[in-house]
C-alpha cells in the first residue's frame, strides 16, 4: 500500500520522519495545562479555570500570505513559522486575551523532512515568544496540487480573557494618549505589492544590501524578518495600568486597523514625525512612486501595535515598557471625531 501511495507522490515514511523531527521543537512550547503529546487525533489542553472568574475564549486564525514566495526564492524557511504565530497571537492579544494554545496546518507538494523541521521550528519559536503551547497540527502532502517545492500554511490560536477585563475600545475618550510599539519591518502584509514593486523587473536583487539595516543585510533577509510578537510587552503594561484599546497593524495599515478600536465619536490623530520609519518602506515608496496615504493604507510603516491609554497612565506604561527593554513612542492622541484616522507630519 505504501509503495503504491509513494508512486502516486505521497511518501508516508517521510511523514513519519518529519513528525519525529518536530517533537523536540514542540517540546519547547509545553505548558502545564498540556495533556499528552503529538500523534493523537486531537490536542489536549486542560483549561485553567481557577485563574479566571468569568472566562471568555478568544480565537484567531491567519496565514503568512505571499511572503511565502520569498521563503521559496531564498530557501529561508525558519522565520515564516514565527510570522504564522504572530499574525494569530497578536490579533487575539488586542482584546486582552492570553494565548493558550496553537495549532498549525502545513500543506506541500512534496514532503521534505528537513524543510518541514525548519518551518515547525519557527512555529515553536513563535509559540515560545507568545507563551502558548503548540499542541497539534496537520502536515499534508498534496502532489499535483501545489507547485514543486512550494507550500502553504495556516495557524489557529485560542486564548482567554476575563469578561470584565476585555479590551474593546469603549472606554476610549478624547485626550487619551496613543502609544506605538515598533515593528521589525514589513511583518506579513502587503507582499503582493512588494513583489510587484521590487521583482517585476531586473532592477532589484534579493542579494542587494538594504541601507540602515544591521550589517547591511541583503534584501531577501530583510523582507523575511519575522513579525514581532507583542504578548509579553502588552502583558507587562496590563500588570501596571489599564489599556483602553489596541490595534494590530496588519493588512490595511493604519487607515483600516486603528478605527477598529475606536468608538463612534472619536478620531485618532497620528503625528507621523514621532517614530523612525524603516528604510525598506522608503525603498518601496520610491520604487512604486506611492503617496503617503497609500503607504499608510498598506503597510505598518514601522509601528506594529497601537495602544491607547489614559493620559494619567501614559508615563507609567512607557516606563514599564522601557524597563522590559521595549521601545515605545507617543505617536498621537484621541480627539473628537467620527471613527477616523488623521495623519499629520511627514
Amino acid at each position: 500500500m505504501s509503495d503504491a501511495y509513494k508512486h502516486a507522490g505521497v511518501d508516508i515514511e517521510a511523514g513519519y520522519q518529519a513528525v519525529e523531527r518536530m517533537k523536540k521543537h514542540v517540546a519547547r512550547t509545553t505548558r502545564p495545562e498540556v495533556l499528552g503529546g503529538l500523534g493523537g487525533f486531537g490536542g489536549l489542553f486542560q483549561f485553567p479555570v481557577h485563574k479566571y472568574a468569568n472566562p471568555v475564549l478568544v480565537s484567531g486564525t491567519d496565514g503568512v500570505g505571499t511572503k511565502l514566495k520569498l521563503a521559496f526564492l531564498t530557501g529561508i524557511h525558519h522565520t515564516v513559522g514565527i510570522d504564522l504565530v504572530a499574525m494569530c497571537a497578536n490579533d487575539i492579544l488586542v482584546v486582552g486575551a492570553e494565548p493558550l494554545f496553537f495549532l498549525d496546518y502545513l500543506a506541500t507538494s512534496k514532503l521534505d523532512p528537513n524543510q518541514i523541521e525548519q518551518i515547525v521550528a519557527g512555529v515553536a519559536e513563535g509559540c515560545v515568544q507568545a507563551g502558548c503551547a503548540l499542541i497539534g497540527g496537520e502536515t499534508a502532502e498534496m502532489p499535483g496540487f501545489y507547485s514543486k517545492d512550494e507550500y502553504d500554511m495556516a495557524g489557529f490560536c485560542v486564548g482567554v480573557v476575563d469578561q470584565d477585563k476585555m479590551i474593546d475600545g469603549t472606554t476610549i475618550t478624547p485626550g487619551d494618549v496613543i502609544l506605538g510599539l515598533p515593528s521589525s519591518g514589513l511583518h506579513s502584509n502587503g507582499f503582493s505589492l512588494v513583489r510587484k514593486l521590487l521583482f517585476s523587473s531586473d532592477q532589484v536583487s534579493l542579494d542587494n544590501p538594504v541601507i540602515d539595516q544591521p550589517l547591511n543585510k541583503p534584501l531577501g533577509e530583510v523582507l523575511l524578518t519575522p513579525t514581532r510578537i507583542y504578548v509579553k510587552a502588552v502583558q507587562a503594561v496590563l500588570g501596571a495600568c489599564p489599556i483602553a484599546g489596541m490595534a494590530h497593524i496588519t493588512g490595511g495599515g493604519f487607515i483600516e486597523n486603528i478605527p477598529r478600536m475606536l468608538p463612534e465619536n472619536c478620531d485618532a490623530k497620528i503625528d507621523l514625525e514621532t517614530w523612525p520609519v524603516h528604510s525598506i518602506f522608503s525603498l518601496l515608496q520610491k520604487e512604486g512612486n506611492l503617496d503617503l496615504h497609500m503607504m499608510y493604507h498598506t503597510f505598518n510603516m514601522g509601528i506594529g501595535l497601537v495602544m491607547v491609554v489614559k493620559a494619567k497612565y501614559a508615563e507609567r506604561a512607557i516606563n514599564v515598557l522601557n524597563d522590559a527593554d521595549e521601545a515605545v513612542y507617543i505617536i498621537g492622541e484621541i480627539i473628537p471625531g467620527g471613527k477616523q484616522v488623521q495623519l499629520g507630519g511627514r
